[in-house]
């Protein structure tokens, strides 16, 4: 057994950066290379890829820029590569590699992960329901919900990192993986290299939480940071994570020397609360992970230590995502400048709205069952929150989003944008786009559950062929709801600061629900922090966008070993992700809006800053 496992992360997404692997491969030290590249939009652009090309429906851009130029060095090195590229064509991956090394005359046992695309069995699973929450956890005897949509674009189950670990005890230098949740592609080398068994769940966790820090790439190296200006060397040689796992499950977040970026225990720890919901229960496959009394602690310059990860049984069942058609959008962005821009932009917007509206009930097309209107710069995100100057300023791009079952009616829509420049306000400028807007469909997420026994695994290697059995009993066991508990303060004479003097946040998205990671910059902060971040007081500061406004609802969990907080607000993206015409569908700016926020604290505290 190796004293460690050293891996790199080169992808957080299909598009990212493909520099990353080089950079990695040729200065990381690695053992394993990793990449994430599929989002639950991302299934539904390669199903329709797959439709129109049989022979297509993958992340081509691993197999073409990435693999092909650094097999050479791959091989020689002996690294291994593990990647979901496999989107829904995973065969068709695995061919393409495979069809690479070949021309190259480079021998390369690549294996492929199958069983996650359900959608050729929907017939099967018609009877399931759609998830509200994000969890994985139905409630208690649940048999309500919005049924399984009839048209579907995808459907896919997110497994986990045992068949990894199969596909590399076969012997497999690349293993090529559909849907399968992402931390799996860290766990999974590390199931293989340790031995780990599939009950040993404190492992089972550390493993996930190191594959759940690297999943989103720079993110945990400095990018997306509040403290950005600390970032050494700038972000145009970012370096690209890697974690050291020991055989006890702990590890160790660096990058390679001589990059750009930044690894902190707060841009590790940023990271470590991104996109997780309940902190106790973050429900993986193989594992529950429990990351309250994760610690972290700077081992060096650009290493930072995890230790205290906690790990329990897993649900019986797999979360499923499906995609299907939800209506048309249309979406057009113009510039407009001068006094009163914001102004003069949502006067022109509505207008162009109202004109098409007027034709459509004309035409007996019927109205949009969608509108979005958003003056950016003019700080509208922030709703009531806005400082006053924002209105004045003396420019803005407009956007304006439209959403419609008739793709007739959307390009009614296209054809008024261009009117506004002639017959509306003045200043309208810098249209974008370089020609009118075309409709696009609109991705629905579907989220359900199916159970582990229901959905048969199987790993292909070469040209050997094998099923892969998963414990299918789960045993997980949901956490009970936390007591809001606010910390007694006296705050008489106190002063107020600004969220942003006393921690730093990240915010992210789980389908429609906004999550928020709020850290304090020191313990003796942190009674504050809760003492001001009541679950109430959220509500009211992000009541704008909350389903349901100031009684839509919002979770605080309290992580001790990192003096953190996680909050989800529910319902809070207007559908989420492609399914959202808002400007910030994935609640990306949510944290940077917390920053803001006022926070009474002594005078004591503050002397001693």
């Amino acid at each position: 057994m190796k004293s460690s496992v050293r891996i790199g992360g080169a992808s957080a997404f299909w598009g990212d950066t493909n520099t990353a692997a080089a950079q990695l491969v040729r200065k990381g030290n690695i053992d394993y290379l990793v990449f994430d590249y599929l989002a639950e939009i991302t299934m539904s652009i390669l199903a329709a890829k797959r439709m129109k090309d049989p022979k297509d429906g993958y992340a081509t851009d691993f197999v073409e820029h990435v693999m092909a130029p650094l097999l050479p060095e791959l091989k020689s090195r002996g690294i291994k590569v593990v990647a979901n590229a496999g989107g829904v064509n995973p065969l068709a991956c695995k061919e393409a590699l495979e069809a690479v090394a070949a021309k190259a005359g480079i021998a390369l046992k690549v294996a492929v992960v199958l069983g996650d695309d359900l959608l050729p069995r929907r017939k099967e699973f018609a009877s399931a329901v759609e998830l509200d929450d994000f969890s994985g956890i139905p409630p208690q005897g649940a048999t309500q919900g919005k049924p399984l949509p009839p048209t579907l674009v995808s459907m896919n189950a997110y497994l986990g990192a045992i068949p990894i670990a199969r596909a590399l005890d076969a012997g497999a230098e690349v293993v090529i993986t559909g849907r399968c949740v992402d931390s799996a592609v860290v766990l999974g080398p590390l199931m293989h290299e340790f031995g780990w068994a599939e009950d040993d769940y404190p492992r089972l966790a550390a493993g996930s939480i190191a594959g759940h820090i690297i999943e989103c790439g720079a993110q945990c190296t400095g990018g997306n940071f509040t403290d950005w200006e600390l970032v050494q060397a700038g972000y145009a040689d970012m370096g690209f994570p890697i974690v050291e796992v020991e055989p006890s499950g702990e590890f160790v977040v660096s990058k390679p020397e001589g990059t750009g970026g930044l690894v902190s225990v707060h841009t590790v720890l940023e990271q470590m609360l991104y996109e997780i919901g309940d902190p106790r229960a973050y429900l993986l496959p193989d594992v529950s992970c429990d990351f309250t009394q994760v610690r972290l602690t700077q081992a060096g310059p650009d290493r930072v230590r995890v230790s205290g990860c906690q790990g329990s049984a897993p649900t019986a069942s797999y979360k499923v995502s499906a995609t299907y058609p939800a209506g048309m959008r249309c979406a057009a962005l113009f510039m407009i400048g001068g006094i009163d821009a914001a102004r003069k932009g949502r006067a022109s917007a509505s207008a162009v709205v109202e004109k098409v509206r007027r034709q459509l009930l004309e035409q007996k097309l019927g109205d949009f069952s969608g509108v979005d209107i958003h003056c950016i710069g003019a700080e509208e995100s922030y709703g009531p929150h806005a400082r006053p100057g924002a209105a004045a300023t003396r420019e803005v791009v407009v956007k304006i989003a439209v959403q419609h079952p008739n793709p007739k009616a959307l390009k009614l829509f296209a054809r008024e944008i261009a009117q506004a420049a002639t017959g509306m306000a003045p200043g309208f400028t810098g249209y974008f786009g370089g020609g009118r807007p075309e409709p696009h469909m609109i991705p629905k997420l579907f989220s359900t559950l199916v159970p582990k026994a229901q959905v048969g695994i199987e790993v292909v290697v070469g040209e050997q062929r094998f099923p892969v059995s998963v414990p299918t009993a789960g045993g997980h066991v949901a956490p009970a709801e936390e007591p809001e508990l606010t910390p007694v303060l006296d705050l008489t004479d106190a002063v107020s600061l600004p969220l942003i003097r006393l921690a730093l946040a990240r915010s992210g998205d789980k389908g429609d629900h906004a999550n928020i990671g709020v850290i304090a910059r020191k313990p003796e902060y942190l009674p504050y922090i809760e003492s001001a971040l009541s679950t109430a007081a959220l509500r009211r500061y992000f009541a704008h966008v909350l389903a349901g406004g100031e009684q839509g609802r919002v979770q605080r969990w309290r992580l001790p070993g990192s003096d953190s907080l996680n909050f989800l607000l529910h319902h809070a993206l207007g559908n989420g992700g492609a399914a959202s015409l808002r400007t910030d569908p994935q609640g990306k700016a949510f944290a940077q809006m917390l920053l803001d926020f006022p926070v009474p604290v002594s005078r004591a505290l503050v002397a001693a800053q």
